[in-house]
């Protein structure tokens, strides 16, 4: 955060990526250039062509996110023509999908899988576990692929190569909030209240704008998935409310015990790009750079202000 806010006049590393202690979380920055763990992975996704691993297995095959994540990988699952799975928070339904081949009978394989979470989590099927370091690596290939042949001096940055991927596939603009020490009567009443949306029990205020600019709220739901490898469902994993246009604020509620709750608040809302924009390049070479409109580069909390104030409002 210092190295992105930091003065003009400052000279900065091209790159940076951090880990957590163990290595299995992950943070890649540009020169003053943020690239949020959503991001992160729709890019490495439309790059896996370019990754030794995926090529020697025959290309990517699946791609998978948890459900708070930002959906900008599920564009370039389009793209290519893979599946692109939607599960709960943690890596063991992301392993079901890695193993999906080795159960008696199954006739599906979605490995080599890539897959992530919004908590700077990114890997795939080489063990069954996030992997920073993995993840890091994969953006220095990127940039070097970008970078081969390219005059020193000249080189192709970070944030060229994501602001090039949002004039492609479009932009996700995504934030997480979290309210911590919560009471956990205050928590156990939000939830309360928009359970009761989500199932019909109350209404669901669709009939004007929650806050000044923001999307109308089409409707309210709670997130449950059933497992493609062996069918087992997994219930109540956290409230979408889901807007026109397709943007979203998700809740989730944590840590309900006596000492307070935290509640997570994850909103995304999705600009296309330009229109007449070529459609996205097949899987062959290095992907072109294109430039990004203004309004795909405009400041992630200025962009999801009227969602994240909608979203409050409920």
């Amino acid at each position: 955060a210092d190295d992105v806010d930091a003065p003009r006049e400052r000279p900065l590393p091209a790159f940076g990526a951090a880990c957590d202690g163990d290595g299995d979380r992950n943070m890649i920055l540009g020169e003053r250039f943020f690239v949020t763990p959503s991001d992160s992975l729709a890019v490495i996704a439309a790059h896996a062509h370019l990754l030794p691993q995926f090529e020697r297995q025959g290309g990517l095959r699946a791609v998978a996110r948890s459900m708070p994540t930002g959906g900008a990988v599920d564009r370039v699952a389009a793209a290519l023509g893979i599946p692109c799975f939607e599960t709960p928070s943690g890596w063991k339904f992301f392993g079901n999908l890695m193993d999906a081949h080795l159960r008696v009978g199954s006739s599906v394989r979605y490995s080599p899988l890539l897959c992530g979470e919004e908590s700077f989590g990114t890997g795939s099927d080489h063990v069954r576990e996030k992997d920073g370091v993995w993840a890091i690596l994969a953006w220095l290939s990127i940039l070097a692929a970008h970078n081969r042949g390219v005059a020193e001096g000249s080189l192709v940055t970070v944030a060229q190569i994501v602001s090039s991927h949002w004039a492609t596939y479009g932009r996700n603009f995504y934030t997480r909030h979290d309210y911590e020490e919560v009471s956990a009567e205050q928590g156990a009443a939000l939830v309360s209240r928009l359970q009761a949306m989500a199932s019909g029990a109350a209404p669901v205020p669709t009939d004007r704008p929650l806050a000044p600019g923001a999307p109308l709220l089409e409707s309210v739901d709670e997130f449950e998935y059933t497992d493609p490898t062996d069918g087992s469902v997994s219930r109540n994993q956290g409230i979408r409310c889901l807007f026109h246009g397709g943007a979203r604020a998700v809740f989730r509620l944590s840590g309900t015990g006596s000492v307070g709750a935290t509640v997570r608040l994850y909103v995304e809302k999705f600009v296309p790009p330009p229109s007449g924009a070529p459609p996205p390049p097949p899987p062959v070479g290095t992907p072109p750079l294109r430039e990004a409109s203004a309004e795909l580069l405009e400041p992630t909390q200025r962009a999801l202000a009227p969602v994240v104030q909608a979203a409050l409002a409920l």
